[in-house]
């Protein structure tokens, strides 16, 4: 079975999950209602979802429920009169109840910026997620995601935005319902929309700057990187290549991504076979940072398929160490 269909399986049970928990009632309490400003035990971020919706008159509706333990909030806004429209959805949840999901699961999502861990993407619908030191909480953390059903390609730019804007003045507010102490970010003022870039190893500066120097990429015949803006995202990868054939990809994972990460690898190891970990603790809410290298399948120029790096441990040792010394410093997390 493939990573991406594990976590598309995991995903798939989360969602069975806390649908079973919001229709059985175990703990459960409806928030529906006309005033925003309660919506969310009074954390939902209302000037960011009336813009998202051009200013009109909005709907609002929540459930607190018990998710793996500990109490979580799910959270929808629409326009009044069009139930079939567009949905902003929110999830509000401490660090402990650690499932990632949406902007905070991607590798291909860009750091949300603006002083904040987190992510952002437009890929298909768009999602946020930030994350905040948060010592009340289980987990020590605050987690919490924003996204829209609506396809990117059928929004503005400034409602891009707004989906941002949504989970960090979201998390603004629940960090200070919840007495959080980590610093906050700034109301971001753009997203970052920046697909996949392949330059030339020397001219690496996003998640594979100095990863690889020029003499060891030589010896290992890497000419080009695969990569997308260095930042704090909860995921971030980056590529090392010839030409266009792949040869190593290597994955950072923070916080409640790291965690479900570890989870996978854990539970079904055999997906995790000739791959290179390691493990780096940090504090506050990103808990271990995880750090993954594998050798990447690839079909060459003359047909035939397979690994086509070195298999050399030591050198991939190096990599991976490089790459997670390099990321984890953007983390604010120790050395790896």
């Amino acid at each position: 079975m493939t990573r991406l269909r594990l976590k598309v399986l995991v995903g798939a049970v989360v969602l069975a999950l806390a649908a079973a928990a919001l229709v059985w009632g175990v703990w459960l309490r409806d928030e529906g209602g006309d005033d925003l400003a309660d919506r969310c035990q009074g954390t939902l971020a209302v000037e960011e979802a009336r813009a998202f919706f051009g200013g009109g008159e909005l709907k609002a509706r929540g459930h607190t429920g018990d998710w793996v333990g500990h109490e979580s909030q799910w959270c929808s806004v629409w326009a009044k009169g069009d139930d079939g429209g567009a949905v902003l959805r929110l999830q509000i949840r401490p660090r402990a109840a650690y499932r990632a999901n949406g902007a905070g699961d991607e590798a291909s999502a860009t750091p949300i910026g603006h002083g904040w861990s987190g992510s952002f993407t437009d890929r298909n619908e768009p999602q946020a997620a930030v994350l905040v030191d948060c010592a009340p909480l289980a987990g020590k953390g605050l987690y919490v995601t924003a996204e829209t059903n609506e396809p990117a390609e059928e929004l503005s730019a400034g409602q891009l935005l707004q989906v941002a804007r949504l989970a960090t003045e979201t998390a603004r507010n629940a960090a200070g319902r919840f007495s959080c102490e980590g610093k906050l970010g700034e109301r971001p003022a753009s997203v970052d929309r920046t697909d996949w870039t392949q330059r030339p190893v020397a001219q690496a500066a996003g998640t594979c700057a100095d990863v690889v120097n020029l003499r060891e990429a030589a010896r290992l015949t890497v000419t080009t990187v695969s990569e997308k803006p260095a930042g704090r995202a909860l995921t971030e990868e980056c590529s090392l290549k010839r030409g266009e054939l792949g040869l190593f990809h290597m994955t950072a994972y923070y916080g409640p991504s790291a965690e479900q990460e570890m989870y996978l690898d854990g539970r079904y190891p055999g997906t995790a076979k000739d791959s290179y970990k390691r493990s780096v603790p940090c504090k506050g809410a990103i808990g271990t940072a995880y750090f993954k290298l594998v050798r990447t399948n690839d079909r060459a120029p003359d047909g035939t398929s397979g690994a086509h790096g070195t298999s050399d441990p030591a050198t991939l040792n190096r990599l991976l160490g490089s790459f997670a010394t390099a990321s984890a410093g953007r983390h604010g997390c120790p050395a790896a």
